[in-house]
């Protein structure tokens, strides 16, 4: 009986050591979870704090009015802190029509972010020795070979410089194909071959020599996996990537099929209007045809956080890690860009594809971090949301907003600035509108926050800005300052024979005042592009467009004819796009169907 007793001693008190054992653990993890309340309080601050780094009398923006000013349809946010995610949310719509709601498992096209998941795949082939990140790609490619020419200067281009954009090679970015396009093999694209809508990815400069972004040079790594591997390029990176990872809601597969259809984002441009098709399909995976979530991504940002310090390696070891987030040229490394900000380092990148943006953003060593994606052209707010994040978190590096306080500006004084500029050969404009003076430059309209009668900022703009006048009063344009430094100041157009703006700038600034619908001032700068630039069919086009809503219709009926005989009839659907555009925008209704009408004929 003794040793029975005994026995049941010892299971009775390693019981109790058991039972305090884990009810340490759960105080420490209770201790290191914020509360549900903190974390509510926390989303309603980011969702109060916006501001673009620039706070006007004291008023951030919310989230709500900054969707609204930049016509955002639906935004997916994830937070991490202390190396987990501590929320996730989404706002607005995945789909206008259908009413349907962004969630956190809503599907987004974050573009440029397959990026750094395909590093990922690539690299874990390095890491088993299947290629040497540092000899030249062709002995890895086995059903293409790259083409070298006397461009690449007798260098051979390595994989590091294809994740690293340095192998001097074109083609920039991918425009996407309509889902009932014709879609081209990896190696049509390659070679610039029908039907694909990119030239060729050849060399452009010197291997090693520059930083030259290349979705070109990241669609090579596309090819050279599927010819080391034997795999589909999707099944590959699901069972060496996403799967270990626990990323159960990605996929790169293009086009989007099966139970992930019903969770798609639809995309929408910069004027609201939904991209045709819903979204765009993106046979140049590796580049630009990832579809996940915030949630998912954080996984990838997380587990990248805990290998760089060696605690994790379910994908990639440490060394291979720290060539992921690691400068390899310049700020870029191999898949990632790189921020020092005052000695805090963060791994990120952006992504753009037709109706999608999206960042991600994590510091290496503070466990700290961010996504934002969201169903629009347009992707300032989504930095500012990091900005807002990085406030409320505390991030190291991102400095507190700036704080400025307008004053009342007379409107004899005001009608003075209204009036055409170009800055560093970029056009630019001031326009009134109901609440105040706007500046336009690039697409962005800017509303312009007087701190003294002749000092204005803008809040997507960083630059601190000054009209100039000469000695009788006249505005001759303004100067610009950026963190105190003079910068290429504007200057005042008068007279439109002596200016010379960036190529292309003629038909952006004349497209504008058309779409504005100040035709007489588009005339006078399209018809002068049209002489200046005579290789630039959109500029005949857009200019006929001015005369037939100016009703001119004769005078816009020769050029239109003249636009389309000038190339194949990739330009006559372009003009019915136009069309189609310019009705759905309330211009005359009338009028457009006439000139469809005459040009059937």
């Amino acid at each position: 009986m003794a040793g029975t007793t005994k026995r049941i001693g010892l299971f009775s008190m390693k019981r109790i050591f058991l039972t305090i054992l884990l009810l340490q653990a759960l105080t420490a993890l209770t201790a290191q979870q914020p509360s549900s309340s903190t974390i509510n309080e926390q989303i309603a601050r980011v969702e109060a704090s916006l501001s673009g780094g620039l706070v006007v009398d004291g008023k951030p923006f919310t989230l709500a009015e900054r969707m609204k000013h930049y016509n955002v349809a639906g935004v997916s946010i994830a937070v991490i802190d202390n190396y987990q995610v501590v929320w996730a949310k989404g706002y607005g719509y995945a789909d206008k029509k259908e009413k349907r709601k962004v969630t956190t498992n809503t599907l987004f096209e974050p573009g440029s972010i397959s990026k750094s998941l395909n590093a990922v795949g690539v690299l874990r082939l390095a890491q088993e020795g299947k290629l040497d990140l540092y000899q030249d790609i062709n002995q890895y490619l086995i059903n293409w070979k790259f083409p070298y020419d006397t461009v690449s200067h007798g260098k051979k281009i390595t994989t590091a410089q294809l994740l690293s954009h340095s192998a001097g090679l074109g083609v920039h970015g991918f425009p996407g194909y309509h889902r009932d396009s014709a879609l081209p093999s990896v190696m049509d694209m390659l070679d610039g071959r029908a039907p694909s809508n990119t030239g060729a990815v050849r060399s452009v400069a010197e291997p090693g020599k520059e930083f030259r972004y290349s979705g070109g040079g990241t669609l090579i790594t596309q090819q050279m996996l599927t010819d080391l591997t034997q795999q589909r390029y999707e099944q590959y990176m699901e069972e060496q990537v996403f799967r270990p990872l626990g990323m159960t809601n990605s996929s790169y597969q293009q086009p989007p099929a099966g139970s992930q259809l019903k969770q798609l984002a639809t995309g929408y441009k910069r004027n609201g209007d939904e991209v045709r098709g819903k979204y765009f399909v993106y046979p140049e995976k590796a580049a630009a045809g990832l579809w996940t979530t915030p949630t998912d991504l954080c996984k990838y940002m997380m587990e990248i956080q805990q290998a760089y310090q060696g605690k994790s390696s379910k994908v990639l070891n440490q060394e291979m890690v720290k060539l992921h987030v690691t400068p390899y040229k310049n700020d870029v490394a191999l898949g990632t860009f790189i921020q020092n900000r005052n000695g805090a380092l963060y791994f990120d990148h952006t992504a753009s594809n037709e109706g999608f943006t999206g960042v991600f953003i994590a510091g290496l060593t503070n466990g700290k971090g961010a996504v934002v994606f969201m169903n629009a052209d347009d992707g300032s707010l989504m930095f500012e949301l990091i900005n807002s994040i990085a406030l409320v978190y505390n991030w190291e590096g991102f400095p507190k907003p700036e704080q400025i306080s307008t004053v009342p500006v007379h409107d004899t004084i005001t009608a003075k600035y209204i009036g055409d500029y170009i800055t560093d050969g970029i056009f630019s404009r001031v326009t009134k509108e109901i609440d105040g003076l706007y500046y336009w430059i690039e697409g962005i309209n800017s509303k312009m926050h007087f701190t003294s009668a002749t000092d204005f900022r803008n809040i997507e703009f960083g630059s601190a800005k000054t009209f100039v006048f000469d000695s009788i009063g006249m505005v001759t344009g303004f100067e610009r300052r950026a963190n105190g430094r003079l910068v290429a100041p504007a200057q005042r157009v008068n007279s439109i024979d002596t200016l010379n703006p960036k190529p292309g700038q003629w038909g952006v600034y004349g497209r504008h005042l058309l779409e504005t619908k100040n035709y007489h001032k588009a005339m006078v700068f399209l018809s002068k592009g049209v002489a200046m630039e005579p290789g630039d069919s959109s500029l005949v086009k857009d200019l006929a467009h001015t005369y037939l809503f100016k009703g001119d219709f004769s005078r816009a009926m020769e050029l239109y004819r003249q636009y389309v005989q000038s190339g194949s009839t990739a330009l006559t659907d372009q003009l019915k796009k136009d069309f189609d555009y310019f009705r759905n925008k309330g211009f005359d209704a009338a009028v457009i169907k006439k000139a469809r009408t005459e040009l059937s004929h």
